[in-house]
């Protein structure tokens, strides 16, 4: 069969790789927004994707949920509101910025029982691990997580990671945890930002940057972490 793809085909198709999980109404947000008619034209490409064999469907949710033709999950799996719940966090930022870099599931330790971040990405010039918290759990079990980032700190392998700044020294991501529930968790080495939400998030450091306008930028680091959020 003979078929000519779109460059925005090609960019849904890859962005359903990425994020392995994607449903209806956000490919309608971020590639059909300023259409006329913005659901009937994501419906008709996503159908037209689907029949060429290109994307797999589940329409165990609605609306539908898209994944990649080579998905290891089940059409029916709990998996699913994972990813779904990492797209979530994604769209939230880019209603202040798109960010950059980003990795699903991110592995930067290559190795079994290190640290594996929902989400990496580089946000408003600032690199950070996601920790999306959908189920409650011990604070203890928090901190072990946090104490994985720790012994990472420690290496000298994140400095080496293939988004680091080339003429500027290496930055150790801050770690996000998105989560409704606020642990007694700390590190010295680390900067550690619990919210419930990425506009929690932004309102946070608002609040602080008009506090601290008048005085200097609010910019703020720690273990070789810089954020700048304004």
């Amino acid at each position: 069969m003979s078929f000519r793809l779109s460059q925005r085909d090609k960019d849904i198709i890859a962005f359903i790789n990425q994020f392995r999980a994607v449903d209806r109404d956000s490919l309608v947000d971020l590639f059909f927004k300023q259409l006329k008619s913005p659901v009937n034209a994501c419906n008709s490409v996503m159908v037209r994707l689907y029949r060429l064999g290109l994307i797999e469907r589940t329409q165990q949710y609605s609306p539908t949920v898209y994944l990649p033709v080579d998905a290891k999950i089940k059409k029916n799996s709990q998996k699913i509101l994972h990813f779904l719940s990492i797209l979530d966090v994604y769209k939230q930022m880019c209603t202040y910025s798109t960010p950059k870099q980003a990795i699903v599931e991110d592995k930067p330790t290559g190795r079994k029982g290190g640290i594996e971040p929902d989400l990496f990405c580089i946000f408003k010039g600032s690199p950070f691990w996601i920790e999306i918290q959908r189920n409650q759990y011990t604070e203890q079990k928090m901190q072990a997580k946090i104490n994985l980032y720790e012994d990472f700190f420690f290496l000298d392998e994140w400095k080496s990671l293939h988004w680091q700044p080339e003429d500027r020294p290496a930055l150790f991501p801050s770690v996000i945890l998105i989560t409704p529930v606020r642990y007694a968790v700390s590190s010295e080495h680390i900067r550690i930002i619990q919210v419930a939400s990425i506009h929690e998030l932004m309102e946070k450091y608002k609040s602080s940057t008009k506090q601290q306008r008048e005085a200097k930028p609010i910019t703020q680091s720690s273990g070789g972490i810089r954020i700048n959020l304004t």
